[in-house]
């Protein structure tokens, strides 16, 4: 039986503390502290975790922490505030570009997509 939270599949052979970051909004600290508190050695696989462990941490989570769907449409939805009240991030945002200040004269690919070349204006021939 494979641990199952939020509708994600947590990898069976991996140590509890790595295994709840593949959860969208997990990272390790944050697995660290679920463990502490659901009192779970954190060097314990999820292949010997208890049901009963299992329910603890799935119990913690949905009181406590925002993961997977509710957390992605948040950040949606402040990312669409940032846009509709037109501050600099949010022009940014519309406009494709990047938002924290790195220069964009030559880098910057990955928010800008792939190079579009522009064509040079022919010079009048007299």
């Amino acid at each position: 039986m494979s641990a199952r939270i939020s509708g994600v599949d947590l990898p069976r052979s991996k140590r509890g503390v790595v295994a709840l970051t593949y959860l969208y909004g997990i990272g390790k600290s944050l697995s660290k502290k679920i463990l502490c508190y659901v009192g779970i050695n954190e060097n314990k696989k999820v292949e010997n975790w208890s049901d009963d462990d299992i329910s603890k941490i799935r119990k913690y989570i949905s009181d406590y922490v925002k993961i997977e769907g509710e957390l992605r449409s948040e950040i949606q939805f402040n990312i669409k505030r940032l846009m509709d009240i037109g501050c600099y991030i949010g022009t940014r945002h519309r406009k494709g570009l990047p938002l924290r200040g790195q220069k964009t004269k030559n880098n910057c690919r990955t928010r800008k997509g792939r190079k579009k070349t522009v064509a040079n204006k022919k010079k009048v021939t007299k």
